[in-house]
């Protein structure tokens, strides 16, 4: 085997000692000779114009060149006089490859050239036999071997992991069918089986750090990858030092900030308290009504959470790294662009809220809709139609629109309700008013301590626009008790004879256009009062 390849281990690596550095500079790295990533010498002294940094790329140069007969012998070392200075020559098989000098030692190792010399002789023989060892056929099937039997372990932990999954899913399914978890019912039901979750989230995570360090160490037994599998390893230390380091250096502001929540916590809950107390009427606030407390609880905790999140922001772990900049102006460039109609709603939420025009159970009507409000949020009002639908509609429509309420001044009394009919002149209006509330009195569903009130709307060029209002029930459906009146008005008009003119006529019929007594039950209308 060729030891052109082996010699491609030779690089520029880190030093460790004196000669060379323990803690070495780029500099001195740069004069470090390594061989397997083990710091063998570092030149110091400049011949000419060649500067420590070029012998040492010239020597690994020089060692490239060597093959397997060379590295079966020994390194041997030769004093020689160069550039008036004494030094030592190191050769393999008769082929120098490097000069060490008097000016490449250091004063404070306290060591002679010869001393130094037989140091870094004794460091390059113990790594030419490491090397022949390695290359050797023994060492290369004890090797893979090895790695196989690496392999077959991480199989075997895929498989114990995949069964130890399946048969934990199983236990746990049967704990929760028998109510057996140590977590109640309804947080179970919000969580989900977050036991098994987690335990897949750590085979996971286990497998994936085996199979890394069985790829490191696989790659170390082999001489030819073993600088890839020393640098994996230096990479994965290296990331857990400076995992550790950030977590130890963000500690003393995550404290800080987990204080600041705290307080803030402290704070909205007092608040919570104190509005709690307004809105059920057991404290009185100049400027707060009870209507109001919930939308200005949320108000206030929002512009609280707000301040305290502006006051942690700096102790957050990189807040003032690059990429948390960048997120923060991404997100603020989108809620700046996706907010317009968002605030708009928002804001005539607030109008309805703190103008009090509607209230949850109120009878209302807004352009065609009318219902009971069943909901007043932040961006949409839903109401609760005759037809048992719900309607939402946007609060910047509400605010722009005419707002009827049917029930605000009556405070839970009922709602006022009015109908209206066309009579044609020849009918007196005294009879038509009696007639109505004659009607309003058959009418189930309204209140009979509040009279019915009949009024006369407009002098038509063929009738009388007359409009009746009666006053309902508390809790009465009042699409239901307006078909119903409906149905008592026509059968009154028709008892007494009276013509409805809501059609519009040419000219006056010679006989009235109503429905007789005989046919009021015409099939397929049953034979009962309605």
């Amino acid at each position: 085997m060729g030891l052109c390849i082996c010699l491609l281990l030779f690089t520029l690596q880190d030093a460790i000692s004196a000669e060379p550095r323990q803690a070495p500079s780029p500099q001195e790295q740069a004069r470090t000779l390594s061989l397997l990533n083990q710091p063998v010498v570092m030149l110091q002294a400049k011949f000419g114009l060649t500067t420590p940094e070029e012998r040492v790329k010239r020597i690994v140069t020089i060692l490239r060149s060597l093959d397997d007969k060379d590295l079966a012998q020994p390194v041997e070392t030769h004093n020689v006089t160069r550039y008036r200075q004494p030094a030592v020559l190191f050769s393999v098989n008769g082929k120098p490859f490097m000069l060490l000098a008097q000016g490449d030692l250091d004063e404070g190792d306290d060591l002679t050239l010869a001393e130094s010399a037989e140091r870094v002789r004794l460091r390059l023989d113990t790594l030419r036999l490491s090397l022949s060892e390695q290359y050797s056929s023994r060492y290369l099937l004890s090797s893979s071997v090895k790695s196989l039997a690496g392999a077959l372990v991480i199989v075997a932990l895929i498989w114990f992991s995949l069964r130890s999954y399946a048969w934990l899913k199983r236990v746990y399914t049967v704990r929760r069918a028998q109510r057996k978890s140590i977590i109640p019912g309804e947080l179970r039901a919000f969580l989900g089986p977050i036991e098994v979750r987690l335990y897949a989230v750590f085979l996971t995570t286990t497998i994936l750090v085996a199979f890394y360090i069985w790829v490191s160490w696989v790659l170390r037994l082999f001489p030819w990858t073993r600088i890839w599998g020393m640098e994996l390893g230096s990479y994965a230390i290296g990331l857990l030092q400076l995992m550790g380091l950030a977590a130890l250096s963000a500690l003393p502001g995550l404290v800080i900030v987990i204080v600041i929540f705290i307080i803030t916590a402290l704070v909205t809950r007092l608040l919570r308290l104190v509005l709690r107390r307004v809105e059920t009427g057991q404290l009185h606030l100049p400027g707060l009504h009870p209507d109001t407390v919930g939308v200005t609880r949320k108000l206030i905790s929002v512009v609280i959470w707000l301040f305290a999140l502006s006051a942690a922001y700096p102790f957050l772990p990189g807040a003032n790294s690059l990429a948390f900049k960048g997120i923060s102006v991404f997100f603020g460039l989108m809620l700046t662009l996706g907010s317009a109609g968002l605030m708009n709603h928002a804001m005539s939420g607030l109008v309805l809220t703190y103008s009090r025009a509607l209230r949850k159970g109120e009878v209302i009507r807004i352009a065609d809709h009318e219902g009971v409000v069943s909901e007043v949020g932040m961006l949409a009002t839903k109401i609760l139609t005759r037809e048992n639908y719900e309607v939402t509609v946007p609060n910047a429509v509400v605010v722009s629109g005419r707002i009827v309420n049917l029930s605000a001044t009556l405070k839970g009394e009922g709602v006022n309700m009015t109908t209206s009919v066309t009579i044609g002149y020849d009918t007196p209006w005294r009879q038509v008013e009696a007639m109505l509330e004659l009607a309003a009195s058959r009418t189930p569903g309204i209140n009979r301590d509040i009279p019915p009130l009949v009024r006369q709307l407009a002098l038509q060029d063929w009738y009388v626009a007359y409009e009746l209002q009666v006053r309902l029930k508390a809790g009465e459906s009042l699409a239901g008790v307006r078909s119903t009146l409906h149905g008592h008005i026509q059968d009154v008009f028709n008892e007494f004879g009276v013509q409805i003119m809501s059609p519009n006529f040419i000219s006056q019929p010679d006989q009235p256009v109503l429905v007789t007594k005989s046919n009021w039950f015409a099939p397929p209308a049953g034979e009962k009062e309605k």
